[in-house]
């Protein structure tokens, strides 16, 4: 696959960080119920009341829809009968009128104003294994394995459930970040491992660090403990899913990497990578998105789904790695030389945006209007 390289860091609580070298909902109380025994006043409210009482601000725009926040058009992202997160949560939230950061410029050139951006997934294999981070759902047969951290004081105790023959991101002999990824339908549970290694012939396994994830929450990790990824945020959520643009639409921001990032996180991550502490670098958690002017008609319209979810819903840095390697999941119905569209993009069409505003409380993942 395409190199992923992973930097050393180490959390407030000065644990030990990796060092992996990988080739490769709304705004809770707006349902409003409005009666009036004053017939009168119904024509001149009704004009006021009627986006809020179907979910929308204002009237959709032509490149950028529906007024941005919690996906007031409808239900945010899912997997099977979950949601991957409430559709009020800063994941699914729309940050297409956020405000530029102040120092958007130094963190784009920090990445790379003229680096080509670099789709991290696709169809088929490199170098022996699929191309992306897979995900699994498993069931409550599938068995459950115990695991031993490395960090164990910022994982969630196991077990686990991992299937006798995971998926597992570079294959079964891959050396890298070797991810496995679990989601369970049954109670909206999302399970990750990060460099997950099987003992005893697969019947215990050996790990990183761990996390699990309620999905119908919107709670963030302790602050200042990792996950399966550097930032402590899950991985999941951020990938670009196949079925999701067959759909016709992605709502959730993407998740990417960076060569170099800051000793310092924001909001939704929990936790830095990096021992950098310039202020022109950007910290883990730091939100991007495409510039609403830059035009998307001329590319395919599997790739204007991503452009138009990264205008919207932007892209979120989640990972020591390559810059501008944007993540998504394995799936043979990728066409893969319709991905490379994505390389016509570069870091100068991508703008950082300040989402604190966007916060309701430091330990959940909710997001308001502002």
């Amino acid at each position: 696959m395409n190199a992923n390289n992973r930097n050393t860091g180490s959390s407030v609580n000065s644990l030990p960080r990796r060092l992996t070298i990988f080739g490769i909902y709304g705004i809770f109380g707006s349902g409003l119920v409005f009666a009036t025994s004053c017939a009168s006043v119904a024509p001149i409210l009704e004009p006021i009341l009627k986006p809020i009482l179907e979910g929308e601000t204002q009237g959709p725009d032509p490149e950028s829809g529906p007024e941005p926040g919690a996906n007031r058009g409808g239900p945010g992202p899912g997997i099977g009968n979950c949601p991957v997160f409430p559709a009020a949560d800063i994941w699914n939230t729309r940050i297409d009128r956020a405000p530029v950061h102040s120092r958007s410029n130094a963190y784009v050139n920090s990445i790379g104003a003229n680096t080509r951006f670099h789709p991290d997934f696709g169809s088929g294999t490199w170098q022996g294994a699929p191309i992306g981070i897979p995900y699994q759902i498993v069931d409550n047969s599938t068995p459950m394995r115990s695991v031993r951290f490395q960090y164990a004081s910022e994982s969630d105790p196991g077990p686990y459930p991992i299937p006798n023959n995971p998926l597992i991101e570079g294959g079964p002999d891959s050396d890298g970040d070797r991810h496995i990824i679990a989601i369970r339908p049954s109670d909206c549970t999302l399970f990750e491992l990060f460099a997950a290694y099987p003992e005893q012939g697969g019947r215990a396994w050996r790990a990183g660090s761990g996390a699990k994830f309620d999905l119908r929450s919107h709670q963030l990790r302790p602050d200042t403990w990792t996950s399966a990824d550097a930032a402590g945020l899950p991985i999941f959520p951020g990938l670009v899913r196949y079925d999701e643009v067959a759909a016709g639409e992605i709502k959730h921001a993407i998740r990417f990497t960076a060569v170099h990032t800051r000793r310092a996180y924001v909001w939704p991550a929990r936790h830095y990578a990096s021992s950098k502490t310039d202020k022109n670098i950007p910290p883990l958690g730091q939100r991007f998105r495409l510039k609403r002017s830059f035009d998307v008609s001329g590319y395919s319209p599997e790739v204007k789904v991503i452009l138009i979810a990264m205008q919207r819903y932007g892209i979120i840095l989640a990972d020591n790695g390559s810059n501008w390697f944007v993540s998504g999941a394995p799936d043979e119905r990728w066409n893969n030389s319709t991905l490379r569209e994505l390389k016509r993009l570069t870091g100068k069409d991508f703008e950082a945006v300040d989402v604190s505003g966007y916060q309701v409380r430091p330990d959940s993942g909710q997001a308001r209007i502002p």
